[in-house]
């Protein structure tokens, strides 16, 4: 079955060439023209990959993605942002983006990155999920996205269950931030490996005891991180 992609974009000249190209391409394309459908259609229609635009009517494409990986919503989205908004970038990625694209852009920049962020969710797809794993005082649940400290339930974002994950199937080796931002984020090369950073600093505080000596999550000077369990 073709994959199915929804564009949520309130510029209807820019939705219909999208909508076009997608198709021409092979996909299925469902379109919304305001966060609050975006966000229903999102949730209803099971899309492979959603496009995203930030400034949305009614509900911002922020908003969006935040309410899907708040409900454990895990479609790859690409946000679609204006030149100069590289704090809607930012603020895109902390709350779950797999990617973004910043107008004007081509197509085939545009269709390049739908194609790379669909590779890396197949390689990680649930066939290929690991479904439980149990080290310290900490259990994941990767199937039912659940997690538990010291049998207390853990608070982890989708994206640190993506992490999490990687870690957990690299342990014992040393991951480079482009690993991570290739592998967890979707990206090959992208100036802001400090988000890995940002999140590895929030993931520590959940996970470890003492976040400032980690046991689990090491820092591996000037080349990254490594997981030991």
């Amino acid at each position: 079955m073709n994959k199915k992609v929804l564009i949520v974009e309130d510029d209807e000249a820019m939705t219909v060439a999208l909508r076009d190209g997608f198709e021409y391409e092979g996909y299925q394309v469902l379109t919304a023209g305001d966060g609050k459908v975006g966000l229903n259609l999102a949730q209803e229609e099971g899309p492979d990959l959603i496009l995203l635009d930030v400034m949305l009517p009614k509900m911002t494409g922020l908003d969006v993605c935040r309410d899907l990986r708040g409900k454990g919503v895990s479609t790859p989205i690409i946000m679609l942002t204006a030149r100069g908004q590289e704090i809607d970038k930012v603020l895109g990625l902390r709350l779950g983006a797999d990617d973004y694209v910043t107008k004007p852009f081509s197509f085939m920049e545009l269709l390049a990155r739908t194609e790379a962020v669909l590779r890396r969710c197949s390689r990680s797809g649930p066939e290929a999920s690991l479904s439980r794993f149990d080290f310290g005082d900490i259990t994941i649940d990767f199937k039912s996205h659940e997690a538990t400290k010291e049998g207390q339930p853990l608070d982890l974002s989708p994206r640190e269950f993506q992490l999490m994950e990687f870690f957990l199937r690299h342990r014992g080796e040393v991951v480079t931030r482009e690993q991570l931002l290739d592998s967890v984020w979707g990206y090959d090369t992208i100036p802001f490996t400090r988000t890995v950073d940002t999140h590895i600093a929030k993931l520590r505080k959940k996970i470890e005891s003492s976040p400032s000596e980690p046991r689990f999550l090491i820092t591996v000077h000037r080349v990254g991180y490594k997981f030991l369990s």
